[in-house]
C-alpha cells in the first residue's frame, strides 16, 4: 500500500509560489429546502438553526437550546467542487467558539460550510458528541443535492477539541443502516476528507488535554473509555484523507497530539499533509492578524484545490 505523507516545519521552511487570486463569492442561505435568500456577499448574519434530529435528539436530557444539536448552512452561490464542509467549534467540551468566520472564509472561496452545534459536557458526555458529528454528516450528504453538493464531497473541519470530534468521526463511522425507517440514518456517516486546526487527539497521558477529558469523558473515566476516544489507536487505511495545522509551543494542547495522529495516519498509508510552526497561542483560527501563522488558510485551499475539493484559482 503506498504511503502519502508530507511534514514541513516552521514557517519558514514552508514555500510558496505565485500569488493565489480570491475571488468572493456570493451566499445562499439555505438552512433547510424552504425558500432560499441569495445576497451578492459572504453573509455577515448567520442563518436560522436546523435541528439534526427533527424530534428529541437521541439522548436529550431537557429540552433547552443545549440539548438540541442543530447545523447552521452557509452556501455559496457558486460551488464548482460540489464540496461541503461540516465545522466542529473548538471550546474544551464545555463551550463552543465562535467559528462564522471560518465559515465565510470556505464560502468566499466557493465551498459550502455547515456549522456544528453538539452537545458539551457536563451535562453531557460520549458518546452523544460522537453522534451528534455522525447525525450532521449524515444529515448533510442526505440532502446533498438540496445544497448543491457531491455526497462524497462532504468533509469535517474541526478546531481543537471539535479537532478531536473530528478525528473521532474520521475513525469511527460506519455505512449507514439501510432498513432504517429514518432516510438520514441509511447513509454513511464517514468524512471524505479531514482538516485538524491544533487538534485535541488523545486521551491517555501524558499529552492529554485534562479539560477535554474531563468534560467529554466525566471524571473518572475507565481505560477502555480513554482508549476509546483516543484517535490515534483507531486509524486504518479508510481513514480520510487529512489536512493538519499546529504550532510547537501551543501551551494548552501538547503538539504530540498532531504528531501522534500524522504518525498513525501515515502508517495505515492515509493520504496526510501537516504543517507544523515553531510559534504561535492555541485558538489561533485562521491565524489572522498574525504575518507567521496567515499563511496557513493559503496552504489548506492549496491542499483542498490539489485534492478536489476546492476550485483552483483564477490567476
Amino acid at each position: 500500500m503506498r504511503r502519502s505523507g508530507s511534514l514541513l516545519v516552521g514557517a519558514v521552511a514552508i514555500s510558496m509560489s505565485g500569488v493565489v487570486v480570491l475571488a468572493q463569492a456570493g451566499v445562499v442561505q439555505k438552512p433547510n429546502s424552504a425558500a432560499v435568500q441569495q445576497t451578492g456577499a459572504v453573509a455577515t448574519n448567520a442563518p436560522p438553526q436546523m435541528f439534526l434530529w427533527s424530534g428529541s435528539a437521541p439522548g436529550a436530557l431537557g429540552d433547552a437550546d443545549e440539548d438540541k444539536p442543530s447545523l447552521k448552512a452557509y452556501i455559496p452561490a457558486a460551488n464548482p467542487t460540489r464540496t461541503a464542509v461540516v465545522i466542529a467549534p473548538g471550546g474544551g467540551y464545555y463551550h463552543l467558539s465562535s467559528v462564522q468566520d471560518v465559515a465565510e472564509w470556505l464560502n468566499a472561496r466557493g465551498v459550502a460550510a455547515f456549522v456544528l452545534k453538539y452537545r458539551l459536557g457536563m451535562r453531557y458526555h460520549n458518546p452523544v458528541e460522537l453522534e451528534d458529528a455522525q447525525r450532521a454528516i449524515r444529515l448533510v450528504r442526505a440532502h446533498a443535492a438540496e445544497y448543491g453538493v457531491a455526497p462524497d464531497h462532504i468533509g469535517m473541519w474541526g478546531f481543537s477539541a471539535g479537532g478531536h470530534l473530528a478525528a473521532t468521526a474520521g475513525t469511527n463511522f460506519d455505512a449507514g443502516n439501510a432498513s432504517a425507517a429514518d432516510a438520514v440514518e441509511r447513509v454513511s456517516s464517514r468524512p471524505d476528507f479531514l482538516v485538524l486546526a491544533y487538534p485535541v487527539i488523545t486521551m491517555e497521558a501524558p499529552y492529554v488535554h485534562a479539560g477535554s477529558k474531563r468534560y467529554l469523558l466525566g471524571e473518572v473515566p475507565t481505560q477502555a473509555e480513554l482508549d476509546a476516544m483516543s484517535a490515534e489507536l483507531h486509524v486504518t487505511a479508510q481513514t480520510p484523507p487529512t489536512f493538519m495545522y499546529v504550532t510547537t509551543d501551543d501551551q494548552s494542547v501538547p503538539v504530540m497530539n498532531s504528531v501522534m495522529f500524522y504518525s498513525a495516519l501515515v502508517k495505515a498509508g492515509v493520504s496526510v499533509e501537516m504543517h507544523v510552526f515553531q510559534h504561535g497561542a492555541h485558538g489561533s483560527g485562521l491565524g489572522m492578524g498574525n504575518p507567521q501563522l496567515s499563511v496557513w488558510p493559503e496552504l489548506l485551499i492549496k491542499w483542498m484545490r490539489e485534492h478536489g475539493y476546492a476550485a483552483r484559482s483564477r490567476e
